[in-house]
C-alpha cells in the first residue's frame, strides 16, 4: 500500500510539474519582451501595447540607450525582439560579433540630417571647422555620404557603407571630423560647426526634421530602402506568431497614424 501510495504520488507530482510548463510556456507565447532605443522606437511601442493586448499578448519593452547591448540580449534569448537599427548595422553587427540575428520586418525610416552647432547655414562652413559624427561602422559612412552630397568632402570612389574619414579624398575646407557615439554627438552643438545626427537622436535633441536640418536625406531616395528601421530577432524566431503579430501591428494603419502626427518628418513609416 505504501509503495502504491508513493507511485500514485509521485505521478500526481509528474503531472502537476507538466501542467505548470505547459503554463509557463503558453504564457510565454503571450508575452513579447523587446529591448528599444528610447526615441522613437520605445514611444512607437508603447502606442502598440494596446493594440496587442486586444489579440491577448502582453508587449514589455525595455530601454537601452546604446547600440549594442539590445542586440546582444536578443542573441541569447533573454528578449524576443529588438527595434532601434537598420540593416546595414544589423548585417555589420552579425559579421563583427558572430551574432544570429535577421530581419523580422521594416517598420520606420528616419532620415539622417545636417543639423547647425555654432554655424546656422552651411554656405557659413570656413576653413577649418569641426563636424560631429557618430562613429558607428555604418552611421559614420552614413554621415560622410551625406556631407559629401552637400559638397562639403569627396570620398573615395567605391567608398559606399563602409566610407570612413580614411576615406576622405578632397577636403576643401580641412573640415576636422569628430568621431563620437551616437548617443553623444547631439550633446556638442556648441562646440562644433555642425552635427550630423540619426533620427532618434535628433528627435531627443529637439530637433525637427522638417524646420532644423540644413540638409537630409529625402524620403524617396534609395536610403529609405537601406536604413530602414527593423524588427530584429534571432534566426528562427522570425516564423512565431507573437513575432508576425508585433510586426502586424507596427505596420497598422494606426500606428503609421501615430508616426505621421507624432514626428514632423523625422520618423517615417516603410511601406
Amino acid at each position: 500500500m505504501k509503495k502504491f501510495t508513493a507511485v500514485l504520488l509521485a505521478g500526481v507530482l509528474a503531472v502537476g510539474m507538466l501542467s505548470g510548463c505547459a503554463g509557463k510556456s503558453g504564457g510565454d507565447d503571450k508575452v513579447i519582451k523587446v529591448a528599444a532605443s528610447a526615441t522613437p522606437h520605445a514611444e512607437i511601442l508603447e502606442k502598440a501595447k494596446p493594440i496587442l493586448a486586444e489579440k491577448g499578448y502582453d508587449l514589455q519593452v525595455t530601454v537601452f540607450d546604446d547600440y549594442v547591448q539590445p542586440n546582444e540580449v536578443v542573441e541569447s534569448g533573454d528578449f524576443d525582439a529588438n527595434y532601434f537599427q537598420h540593416i546595414p548595422y544589423l548585417d555589420s553587427f552579425n559579421a563583427e560579433k558572430g551574432t544570429h540575428l535577421v530581419n523580422a520586418g521594416g517598420i520606420h525610416y528616419e532620415p539622417f540630417g545636417i543639423y547647425p552647432g555654432t554655424r546656422k547655414s552651411l554656405s557659413d562652413v570656413a576653413e577649418g571647422d569641426s563636424v560631429a559624427v557618430p562613429n558607428d561602422t555604418t552611421n559614420e559612412a552614413r554621415a560622410l555620404l551625406l556631407l559629401q552630397d552637400n559638397g562639403l568632402i569627396t570620398l573615395k570612389e567605391g567608398a559606399g557603407l563602409t566610407a570612413t574619414v580614411n576615406d576622405i579624398q578632397e577636403n576643401p575646407y580641412n573640415l576636422e571630423i569628430v568621431e563620437l557615439e551616437a548617443a553623444q554627438v547631439p550633446r556638442v552643438v556648441g562646440e562644433v560647426a555642425f552635427v550630423v545626427l540619426n533620427g532618434n537622436y535628433a528627435l531627443e535633441a529637439g530637433y525637427s526634421v522638417g524646420k532644423d536640418a540644413l540638409a537630409y536625406e529625402s524620403s524617396d531616395s534609395e536610403a529609405a530602402k537601406t536604413y530602414v528601421n527593423v524588427i530584429a530577432v534571432k534566426e528562427g524566431s522570425e516564423g512565431k506568431e507573437k513575432i508576425k503579430a508585433l510586426v502586424e501591428t507596427l505596420k497598422s494603419d494606426d500606428i503609421k497614424n501615430y508616426i505621421a502626427e507624432t514626428y514632423d518628418g523625422a520618423v517615417i513609416s516603410f511601406e
